[in-house]
């Protein structure tokens, strides 16, 4: 199979490609060395010319701008590129009779239901990103039927810096930790779910997917299970209301999501606790 990836130089789009080159024919849009190719998904005709370039039998579009208070300060630029950009893709894959996989988040819904979010639980966004992510996810579903939605959440990688590594440099810094109870969601490993989406382009059941480890946990004690683990058992933290930490943008508060979709045909990722474990294990060792 001949797979185009955006965002290849990113964190879950390098795990993609790493992932798939094994098996299939992936060609990168980023600086990904040579089997790359350079996009902004924002120019309608760059989408066009890549995509009748490279010829793919899917595409696959983590591409986003992920940088949620950046999105707060600039919605403009948010839309731009992960509303707008993602519709480009869209309208050239569906043309040419291509699939395509768009990877969304878990906040395209207000977090205001007492349970896991399910597949076709009606979206709702709070803040800037989510509206971007929901727009793209629009998109897809109207101009190109043969498509996939993927919803993750609080997803982590090896690399750059996220939360699991902000919260080891604090402790390793002895500084003061303040992190919020009443945000919760599912931790995801970026290798876990590049797993899933492999198996997934492979069953060609299109649809809408939560694809996230198993299990709802807090900020807090995601925080808390960060440190056990790592051996600052001993280090507090200091609870706080989401209300308290200031930030352009206010992420939901509830948005754990449900894999029913994908746990039909199989597809199920292991419980957070394991991946998280699997995650440090691997940062000791690399």
């Amino acid at each position: 199979m001949k797979i185009l990836v955006t965002g290849a130089a990113g964190r879950l789009g390098s795990q993609l490609v790493a992932q798939l080159q094994e098996e299939h024919h992936v060609r990168g849009a980023g600086k990904v060395g040579d089997a790359s190719h350079e996009l902004d998904i924002a120019d309608y005709d760059a989408c066009r010319r890549l995509v009748a370039d490279t010829n793919p039998d899917i595409v696959l579009h983590p591409a986003a701008w992920t940088d949620v208070n950046g999105c707060a300060l600039n919605p403009r630029k948010a839309l731009r590129i992960n509303g707008l950009g993602t519709g480009n893709l869209a309208a050239v894959t569906a043309q040419r009779g291509i699939p395509i996989l768009y990877v969304s988040s878990n906040e395209v819904f207000d977090g205001a239901l007492d349970r896991a979010y399910n597949e076709y639980d009606y979206p709702n966004p709070l803040n800037a990103y989510g509206y971007s992510k929901w727009h793209g996810e629009r998109a897809i579903a109207q101009v190109n039927p043969r498509h996939y939605i993927v919803r993750s959440s609080w997803l982590f990688a090896h690399g750059g810096r996220n939360f699991i590594q902000a919260i080891l440099g604090a402790a390793r810094a002895g500084k003061p930790l303040r992190v919020v109870t009443n945000e919760v969601a599912n931790p995801t490993y970026t290798n876990d779910l590049a797993a899933a989406i492999a198996r997934l382009i492979e069953a060609e059941r299109f649809g809408i997917y939560h694809l996230v480890n198993e299990g709802a946990v807090s900020r807090w004690q995601f925080a808390r299970h960060v440190l056990n683990l790592a051996g600052y058992s001993e280090t507090p933290i200091e609870r706080i209301s989401r209300h308290e930490w200031s930030r352009p943008s206010l992420p939901p508060e509830y948005t754990a999501l449900a894999n029913n979709a994908g746990a039909s045909i199989g597809i199920r990722l292991r419980p957070w606790e394991e991946c998280l474990r699997a995650f440090l294990d691997a940062e000791a060792a690399g």
